[in-house]
């Protein structure tokens, strides 16, 4: 081959095409080396910036002694709450809800298996637990007794109720809970025959729209059914009595985590529907007195309660968490001194470990009695006054699954409500961001980007599963203790851990109250 012959096919070479794929490749290499250097710029005059602000700013010595990198604490801080209920916290030990409590919820709201392996995790010797006495013969499915319906306000309000369900949706309003979530749980009440309680924030859209029973809760603002002093607006509260769908009125006094001090929602949270719905400004912190403004002793809290029955004609009750016990010894004297008429039709007992989208740390920590110590109190007393019979009985705070409830029935509850077992139910994963206005799930933020992944239909499908699960399985436990209905459930049926360990026959520690009979009404 000649030296021209090489040449032109080189120049050949030269001119053939280069394949289009060989050149995009090229061009994304360029253009991301290009990026990078440009980030790798922009990244170290951020670090430069970052470290002078830290260096001057005089308000964090960890950043000022350690800039930059000082910044990471707050971030681990953060994340620390997610890394330990996945990777640290064993099963048992986290707080306020532990991991299998919260299994057990996600897995009977999404009707899994919700049976377990190898032997309970679960320590038999702590102190103050409740456990259970399993009868020898216990009865067969076959003779299991229909569910003993419950009736609140007999012979006394003009439209009693009467429910069949033990197991309700506690007091959550709409402003603390989005309006998905609101949804949700409305639609699935009304799916499985619960009731749901308003909370204090009034009556929204949201709670009619699944067309489930409601209580409707009067908190210390009167949100929803107030005159702008706080006082109770008679016409308007009529107006919510017309309802179908309210059953029920209960007059909150105080609640577990905050007792002595009213309802939070921080501002950043007060939407225009939030503020039309409590008759507030629009973006401004709603903050409920301490109390009632017109009750400020028990004869005043009697007048109350006639009042809104009166007005209503249905059945009202009464909402707090034991702090002295002598108020209930003064409670059913002042009821036995007005007549039998007068007294609450229900009583909501909450408990100092219950929960709330803000509230404190001083009284969430430290305030009140615990439920199972200040139930058998109010059981006791009521019996002692002839009234159980007359007031219906209601537990609340940190009873999520079918052992605590079944334990509060044995204690003379005669049902119980939860709040944060369902919202385990709509997907909540304990993030402790209820009042920021970040919750991850939507179900306590009114950001419409979070919300987003809140489906009400679905969810609603797993509150009804799981109010199902949880009183079919407290069915399970009172037949395995020998009896063929949750509602006879008793103090003979469970034993309690002593401060040594011990287990202790509970009739023995907290002796069934020999009622009085002043009071009897068929």
């Amino acid at each position: 081959m000649t030296g021209n012959d090489i040449l032109i096919a080189q120049c050949a070479i030269e001119r053939e095409p280069v394949d289009p794929l060989e050149r995009l490749v090229t061009e994304v290499l360029d253009i991301s080396s290009l990026l990078f250097g440009l980030f790798i710029v922009v990244a170290a005059v951020a670090i430069v910036i970052i470290y002078v602000i830290d260096r001057t700013q005089t308000q964090q010595a960890i950043r000022r002694n350690y800039p930059v990198i000082g910044r990471l604490r707050y971030l681990f801080e953060h994340l620390g709450v997610f890394f330990r209920q996945y990777f640290f916290a064993m099963d048992r030990e986290e707080l306020p809800l532990n991991r299998a409590e919260r299994a057990w919820v996600a897995r009977a709201a999404k009707n899994v298996d919700a049976t377990i392996a190898f032997g309970s995790t679960k320590p038999l010797n702590t102190p103050g637990s409740i456990f259970f006495l399993n009868s020898m013969f216990p009865p067969l499915d076959s003779e299991s007794a229909v569910r003993t319906p419950i009736t609140y306000g007999a012979g006394v309000a003009r439209e009693p109720y009467e429910t069949h369900a033990f197991f309700n949706i506690s007091a959550m309003s709409y402003g603390a809970l989005s309006g998905p979530a609101i949804q949700a749980l409305s639609a699935g009440a009304a799916k499985s025959g619960i009731w749901l309680n308003t909370g204090e924030g009034g009556l929204s859209p949201f709670h009619l729209s699944g067309g489930c029973d409601l209580v409707f809760q009067i908190g210390t603002a009167k949100y929803g059914v107030r005159h702008p002093d706080n006082s109770l607006n008679e016409e308007r509260l009529q107006d919510i009595a017309r309802h179908p769908q309210i059953k029920m009125f209960e007059i909150k006094l105080s609640q577990g985590a905050k007792p002595g001090k009213g309802g939070i929602l921080p501002g950043n949270k007060v939407t225009d529907v939030i503020a039309s719905t409590r008759g507030i400004p629009i973006g401004e912190d709603s903050i409920s007195p301490n109390r009632h403004v017109d009750i400020a002793n028990t004869e005043e809290l009697l007048d109350m309660i006639v009042r809104v029955r009166d007005l209503t004609g249905k059945p009202t009750g009464i909402k707090f968490v034991l702090g002295r016990a002598e108020w209930l010894e003064e409670l059913c004297l002042a009821i036995h001194a007005r007549g039998i008429d007068t007294a609450p039709d229900f009583i909501s007992l909450d408990s100092a470990d219950g929960g709330t989208g803000a509230a404190p740390q001083s009284l969430m920590d430290n305030v009140g009695l615990p439920l199972f110590s200040s139930l058998p109190q109010l059981v006791d007393q009521l019996c002692h006054y002839g009234l159980r019979d007359r007031i219906r009985v209601i537990a609340s705070g940190k009873l999520i699954t079918p052992a605590a409830v079944a334990a509060a029935l044995c204690l003379g509850a005669d049902s119980v409500n939860s709040a944060r077992g369902f919202m385990f139910s709509l997907g909540c994963i304990q993030a402790l961001q209820c009042n920021q206005n970040t919750c991850p799930t939507g179900i306590t933020t009114h950001d419409s980007k979070l919300q987003r992944g809140l489906e009400p239909i679905s969810k609603a499908d797993r509150v009804a599963e799981y109010a199902k699960h949880l009183q079919h399985e407290v069915e399970v436990m009172a037949h395995s203790c020998g009896v063929v209905d949750p509602h006879k459930l008793a103090r003979e049926h469970a034993f309690m851990v002593d401060e040594r360990g011990r287990p202790q026959p509970l009739e023995r520690l907290l002796p069934t109250p020999q009622c009085a009979s002043e009071y009897r009404r068929s």
